[in-house]
């Protein structure tokens, strides 16, 4: 390989508690598309707080440099052409490292962009590098993320958001589909398409995709009475869920119920009901041989036209093409 003085140098944060795919998803991205190039686009560096062995949540150690190290590379006028921050962590609430935290504040207006995969974004908010912007996480973390930085507008939907410099992912395999944008962005898209293909990732997907699990967590959001009604919306998604019948099913008023909704799930009733459609349609062409216009009846769209407009709009695709890449069956 030809080491080239150009190479744009990119920084990957560890710390102990991360996620390993979280942070070896997109090394791999830029380390293939390295060996595809034949030379060193970029040049990575993996770095934690104090350097040496960081233990991931899987267990498995990962060497890493320090941050003192890195330091000196940017004062020797090395620039920081890209910052990486994956996420991760051993319980439910996120725990912030500290000096990772200091160091990103301090070194955000060196570099050129700044990714986050998963809760990686708490870092980046914490540091105060995401403040006003759009962003997004895993859909589980969304809440969290929100709640404890109101300047953020968090959307629990896309697999990535770009901002201007400032890039944010959804978590575990979307890391790989930040990378392989970044990939796009410096390099056009048939060297992103030769190292998703390298890498046997089936589709290259849009940032504007929604995350695939996002509807999953409506049954799990609430309690008492929310908790109930999602799961009767899950099993009536073929009936008439406008406001003034979910209000009914709860015993409340329609104004009253969508206020309280919106601030005990922090989205509306109609977007909730949306996304478990989609959710039960595409779970449907996954795992199942029915007829197009049949799962679009029983998940609510009526007819199969409106799936496919959804889809297209939701996932850029269409069912046909869903069920191609991702049935089991």
């Amino acid at each position: 390989m030809t080491f080239h003085p150009s190479a744009h140098r990119v920084v990957l944060l560890a710390y102990d508690g991360m996620n390993l795919l979280d942070l070896s998803g997109p090394l791999q991205v830029l380390a293939t598309t390295n060996r595809l190039q034949g030379r060193e686009v970029y040049r990575l560096h993996v770095a934690s707080a104090r350097g040496g062995a960081i233990v991931t949540s899987a267990g498995l150690p990962v060497a890493t440099q320090s941050l003192a190290e890195i330091d000196g590379l940017l004062e020797d006028g090395q620039g920081l052409h890209t910052l990486v921050s994956p996420g991760g962590s051993n319980g439910e609430e996120f725990t912030l490292d500290t000096a990772l935290v200091a160091w990103i504040r301090r070194v955000a207006p060196l570099a050129g962009r700044i990714c986050s995969v998963c809760t990686g974004a708490f870092h980046l908010a914490e540091a105060g590098v995401l403040d006003g912007l759009r962003v997004t996480t895993h859909w589980s973390s969304a809440q969290q993320l929100q709640r404890r930085y109101p300047a953020l507008q968090v959307d629990p939907d896309p697999i990535y958001i770009r901002q201007g410099r400032i890039w944010t992912s959804a978590g575990v395999t979307s890391g790989i589909d930040l990378a392989l944008a970044l990939v796009e962005q410096d390099l056009g898209h048939p060297s992103a398409i030769a190292t998703a293909r390298q890498l046997v990732v089936f589709i290259k997907r849009p940032g504007g995709q929604s995350q695939f699990s996002t509807p999953l967590a409506a049954q799990s959001m609430g309690t008492g009475r929310f908790a109930e009604l999602h799961a009767w919306v899950a099993a009536h998604l073929d009936a008439d869920l406008r406001v003034d019948n979910l209000a009914r099913q709860v015993n409340m008023s329609p104004r009253s119920f969508a206020r309280s909704y919106v601030a005990e799930t922090g989205r509306t009733p109609a977007r909730t009901v949306e996304l478990m459609r989609l959710e039960a349609a595409r779970r449907a062409l996954e795992e199942t041989s029915l007829p197009i216009k049949r799962i679009a009846s029983q998940s609510g769209y009526g007819e199969e036209q409106n799936l496919r407009r959804v889809f297209l709009r939701q996932l850029g695709v269409s069912p046909g093409q869903y069920r191609e890449r991702f049935a089991a069956l």
